[in-house]
Order: C-alpha cells, then structure tokens, then sequence
C-alpha cells in the first residue's frame, strides 16, 4: 500500500473526456486529496484539461504518468473495455484505484483485478455514484427503518435518451454489440437492486426496439426486465430512445411507498393516515406536495450557493459524484473499508446481474459490419476534413457523384462514412490539432475542405479547438502546395439585428465581434488568421458562410429558430421573420463549385436560399409531420440578455474562469436573423443554384431533418 499520511494523498486521472471533470471537482472539494497529473491517449486533450483545471502535470499514456509523477490513487474514466489493463496496470504498480463504472467489461476480468489487490495490499473502488444521492439516500433509510413495511414490488426506470445513437461516434465500445448498452446503463439500476433489495433468484428479459446503426451494429433500445427477489417482484424498464427524460425507481411496501426521482433529486413518502379514507387522501396529497416543495427548494438552493461558491455542492449529480468520491478517500484516509456501494466485489456483482440480463436477452448476433477498409480506385486529390459531420457527409456524397476520389480524416467515429459505398472514397483517422497528421493526411491532395468544429465552454478553448487548428491546416496547405482551400465560416459571424439591413460579402463582420458567443467570434477569428495568410503568403483560400442549415442528417430542432429543451421551444424574439434557411444539399453543391470555378481565391460567398419561412412556419411544419405539440413560447430579447447579464453577475462574483465574457445584448439580438442576406455572388460566380421552393425547403429540409428522428423513436 502506498505510504502517505491521511492529509497527502495524490491523485491522477486516466481520461479527460466529459466526466473528467465531475471527479476532478470532486477530488478538490475533498481536503489532503490533490490532483497531481492526468492523462489522455490524445495529448493535447490532456493538456487542455490540466490547463483548465490547474493540474501540474499531464500525459499521453498510463505508463508516462506513473513513470513521471509520484502517485497514490487513480481514477480510471476511459472506456469500459480498457478498464482492465489499465487499472491493472495501477494495481501492480502499488496505486489504489477508483474505476468508473462499470468495472470491467467482463466478470472474468473484475474477478482478476479482485485477486491483483488483494494480493497488492490496495483498494480498488467503484464509482456508483447514484447510490449517494439524497434521494436515494432517503428511500434507502425508509426502506432499513421499516416504514414501508415487507418490500413487494419495485419498479426501477431508466427513460434517457442515448445521443450516441443519433449522432455517434458509432464505433464505440458501446455500441459495438447489442449486450454493451446494458454493461455501460444497467449498473445504474442493477446497483441499486442489490443494493436494497438484494440479489435475484429469478430474471426474465425481453429487449426489443432494435436499429442498425451506420457501420452495421444492431443496438437494442429497450429493455424489459423482471425478477424476483425472493417474495418482492422487481420490474426493470430501460428505453434509450427520444422521449421525455425520467430516471426513477418506485417501492412499493405493505405499509407505504417511496418514489424517487435522479434528475429531480426528490423522494416522496407515502404513507397511510389514521383519518378517513377521502380525509386520507386529502392528507396524504398534502404530504406529497410539501415533500416536494421542500425538497425541491432545497436542491435549487444548493445550486444557486454552489454558484455563489459559499457551498461547495451544485446539482444533484455534482452532489452524488462528490459524495461517491470522498466516501472512497474516507476509507483511504482512516484505513478502513471501502463503503460497500463502492467496493470491487459489490462492482463485480453488478457486472455478473448485467451479463445475466444480456444473456437472458438471447440475442441472435448480428452480421459482422461491413469492414471500413477499403481498396481506392485512385489516389484521392480532395481531403475533407470534418467529413463525418452532418454537411460533411452531404459534401462527400456530392464529390464522389461528380466523379472525385476523395480523401476523408475523421478523428473518432468513421462509422457514418463506412456505408457510403465507393472505391473513390478513403477514410483515415487523424486530428487537426496535429502537425503529423495534417501532414500525412494532404498526400497527393490538390484540394481541402475544412469543416471541423467543436464546441467550446471559455474563449481559451476556442483558440484551441478553431482559431490555432485553422492556422495549422493554412500552415499544412502552403506546405503542401495545394491549389485550393475551403473554410466554412459562418453567417453568425455577422451583425444581424433589427439595423442590420442587407448582409453581402462586402459587409465586414460584427465590428463588436469580441462581445459574441465563443462559436461566432471563433469562426470570425479562423477566417482573419486564414484570409491573413492569403495576403501574406498567398494561401489560396474561399471562405463559405453558410445560413441554418437543414436537411437529411440535420437535427430537427435547430437552435437557429429557437432554443429547445424537450418539448420546449423558446422562440428568439416573435418568430415572424424569415429565417436564412438553406438545404443541406444546396450547401454542398455550392461547396464542390468552390474547387471547380477559377480565380476565386480571397474571396468569400454566403450560402442562403430566398427567405422562404420563419420560425413560427418552421415550428408548424415541424410539429405537424414529428406528431408533436410542443410548448412554443416567443421570448423578447431583453429577457435572454438580462438572464445572462444576471448568471455573468454570478460568475463575476465567484471568480469564474468564464468572468471575462461580458454578455451583449447585441449577440442575443443577432439570433432573431432581421437581416437580409445576400447570396448574388454564390449565384453568379459560382453558377449556384438553390432551390428557392418553399415546397422543397419544408421536404426536404423540415421532412428530411425528421426522417433519422422518426426513425428512432419506432
């Protein structure tokens, strides 16, 4: 066991992806935990996260970070199939270590790792972090006390749509095989039934809802489970398609029940009265109701003193991820058990029960994939890099139908392009945040598309992810001497607000752009640094700024008309004026012209049909063929600007990285789209020619948006 006082554990985390960050805050909230180093197989991620989070050190493998960094425990976030290795790793190096869940990827391999820490005197923990929720929490207490009485049904719901399945990355561990889903959700549930009911005598599975995913894999997206724990029945319902967000689980006792809501974080009580029975009623409501008011009160106060930074707790999963994590070091701290909610012989039991249900399941295999290797007609002459996102699939289609052989670099999933079947199409792996690959991946190429983006939280991120990755790629194709490149901007980059008036190419971008959102300034910046190095070094670059864009591929619910959450659509401003739609189809057409039409270097083109609908046209159209009523509320704009200005006040307050951003009213302005943009330069130097039909613009755009929606909620 590692040597260190109760006041000097150091921490490093394997993985920086998105739950990197609940334990990384986890880890600082608890006092003689210090987070030293992290690690990543994509470096510059890992740089990033340290960066962001203040941490020393940070690493590209495993083996660097425990060669480099003095350790005493470490967290392992990465995938589930490489828990194993990499825990054992840790293990045989003397290091305690908290895994994700799940544990492993197999029983075999939970019960190898139980073995290794025995052997090498150190814990091995477990987060389950939904068994520290308060709600839970307090179910778990009625439940010991007795006051439901003898347990005779249980009923534990997991309704939460998984993204993955719409949006990918399509070749992840995941979603690989049918049973992975369950590996990956079911330990959330399966936790908690052995937990407070224990372990099962009977199961019966029926998993049904099935869809074949691009690159081939079959997922199944609910699942029904039922079992008996010796006189209690246990019922498990899992539906990972689009749907009206709820995780629960119901208890059902002799003398009363208890429900609990996660994503609320309540527990309600309900118990019998000695009064009458419509008094009983009356009573018990009345119960239920101040259950909920206080308990619903408490967790919005939690989050507003969080904000405030005079509480270290923020929402209930902060909360229960906080709590998971220092119980684990509490155990480190005073050298005793680990909290049996979080051992590896309680993970490794979950594993088991999840590998039952997927068995219980009997799925027929699929079809092996088809394989992404393929054998290329030609050395392809087009590199397209963002090519697995919704317009660079449209743009691929387009370039092989005109004959191109095309080169396509993706940096995770190539799943959505594997189907696309063509001799003339190559797809590589790479990042464009790196000079190797950039370089290895313009081999033979006369021209480029930069379409890659990614979101971004703080404008240090977005030089990272846009601004600097711009920049390389220009760098690349100078190297390179490639006789074209095409960087998709984007008309967010303008001012276009009630004084807007038209929008051409010769409109310089908003003058205030330092006061926009990180996306519209980062994309403003990435052209200035490219058309930069078109006057300094005459990279040959074509700026395209596209409008909002719709089509087959696209999401339905599009923040260019409104802002969604569920089956709310808060409109930007009225909703009366004709939005800058354009098809997903016309945008690469136009984009394909860009390489094909001479002289046009330094230039730039709007990409916008005629204006054809506005939101309240779109929402109608939307709502009518999805099936749907959504609730549709027209927000003034002053109202998003001074909840922003209200949330920046907060974040001045408490030091927020995130402090330097003023808010502007002008940004929020700009959603409402009041200018007319003109696309007359597309048309006549590119030959463009949208498709400027209202009929087509609802079909294929409003229609062809919904097809892969409806298709997954069948």
């Amino acid at each position: 066991m590692p040597e260190f006082t109760k006041h000097s554990i150091r921490a490093g985390l394997i993985g920086t992806g998105y739950i990197a960050e609940f334990h990384a805050r986890a880890i600082r909230a608890i006092k003689g935990v210090e987070l030293v180093s992290v690690c990543d197989a994509n470096l510059a991620s890992a740089r990033s996260f340290a960066a962001a989070w203040n941490v020393p050190a940070s690493f590209d493998s495993l083996e660097s970070m425990l060669k480099n960094t003095q350790l005493d425990c470490v967290h392992v976030l990465t995938p589930p199939n490489l828990h194993y290795s990499l825990a054992k790793a840790a293990l045989q190096a003397g290091l305690h270590v908290f895994l994700e869940k799940p544990m492993c990827a197999s029983v075999a391999e939970a019960d190898n790792l139980l073995e290794l820490a025995n052997r090498c005197g150190v814990r091995l923990g477990v987060n389950h972090n939904f068994l520290f929720s308060s709600a839970y929490r307090q179910m778990r207490e009625a439940v010991d006390a007795g006051g439901l009485g003898p347990l005779d049904h249980v009923s534990l719901n997991y309704f939460f749509e998984l993204p993955q399945l719409r949006t990918g990355p399509y070749d992840s561990w995941m979603l690989r095989a049918p049973g992975n889903v369950i590996l990956e959700v079911g330990p959330h549930l399966i936790s908690a039934l052995l937990d407070f009911a224990g372990t099962p005598d009977t199961i019966a599975v029926s998993a049904d809802r099935k869809i074949r995913l691009p690159g081939g894999a079959e997922v199944f997206r609910r699942w029904r489970i039922h079992s008996n724990v010796g006189r209690m029945a246990a019922d498990i319902n899992i539906n990972l398609g689009p749907g009206f967000d709820q995780r629960t689980i119901v208890v059902h006792g002799l003398l009363g029940s208890a429900t609990v809501d996660f994503d609320a974080n309540t527990c309600l009580i309900d118990r019998r009265t000695p009064l009458s029975s419509d008094l009983d009623h009356y009573k018990r409501s009345r119960s239920l109701a101040k259950q909920l008011t206080s308990q619903a009160h408490k967790t919005l106060a939690d989050y507003i003193l969080s904000k405030l930074k005079l509480r270290q707790r923020g929402n209930p999963y902060q909360i229960s991820m906080l709590d998971s994590v220092a119980a684990f070091y509490s155990a480190l701290h005073t050298d005793t058990a680990v909290d049996r909610r979080l051992d590896g012989d309680f993970g490794r039991n979950v594993i088991e029960w999840c590998t039952k249900i997927v068995q219980a399941a009997q799925i027929v295999p699929a079809e092996a994939p088809i394989s992404s290797g393929r054998k290329i007609a030609a050395t392809p002459t087009v590199l397209v890099l963002g090519g697995a996102g919704f317009i660079g699939r449209a743009l691929i289609r387009r370039l092989l139908a005109a004959g191109y052989c095309v080169r396509a670099m993706v940096r995770s999933s190539s799943a959505v392009l594997n189907d696309t079947d063509s001799d003339r199409l190559e797809i590589v792996r790479g990042d464009i945040r790196s000079a190797a690959d950039l370089k290895a991946s313009m081999q033979g190429i006369e021209f480029v598309y930069h379409l890659a983006t990614s979101e971004a939280k703080t404008w240090d991120e977005s030089l990272r992810s846009t601004v600097e990755p711009a920049r390389s790629v220009g760098e690349a194709c100078l190297a390179a001497a490639v006789k074209r490149l095409i960087y998709t901007g984007t008309i967010d980059s303008y001012y276009a607000g009630a004084k807007a008036g038209t929008v051409t190419e010769e409109t310089p971008l908003d003058r205030k752009i330092n006061r926009r959102n990180y996306y519209a300034r980062a994309k403003a910046a990435a052209e200035g640094v490219l058309m930069d190095m078109q006057r300094t070094q005459a990279l040959p670059v074509v700026i395209f700024r596209p409008g909002i864009v719709i089509g087959e591929g696209g999401n339905p619910f599009h923040w260019g008309v409104g802002k969604f959450s569920d089956s709310v659509c808060e409109v930007w401003g009225k909703g009366d004026t004709t939005l800058p739609f354009v098809l997903v189809d016309d945008v690469a057409s136009a984009l394909v012209r860009g390489i094909e039409v001479p002289g046009i270097e330094g230039r730039s083109y709007n990409l916008i049909d005629v204006p054809l609908l506005t939101a309240r046209d779109y929402l109608r159209e939307l709502q009518q063929r999805a099936g749907i009523a959504l609730t549709v509320l027209h927000r003034p704009i002053w109202r998003y600007y001074a909840a922003d200005l209200a949330k920046w006040a907060v974040k001045f307050a408490v030091g927020h990285p995130d402090r330097a951003r003023i808010p502007s009213y002008r940004d929020w302005e700009s959603r409402t789209q009041k200018a007319f943009y003109d696309s007359t330069r597309a048309r006549v130097e590119l030959e463009w020619a949208p498709s400027s039909d209202r009929q087509r613009l609802v079909e294929e755009g409003v229609g062809g948006s919904l097809r892969s929606w409806l298709e997954a909620i069948k």
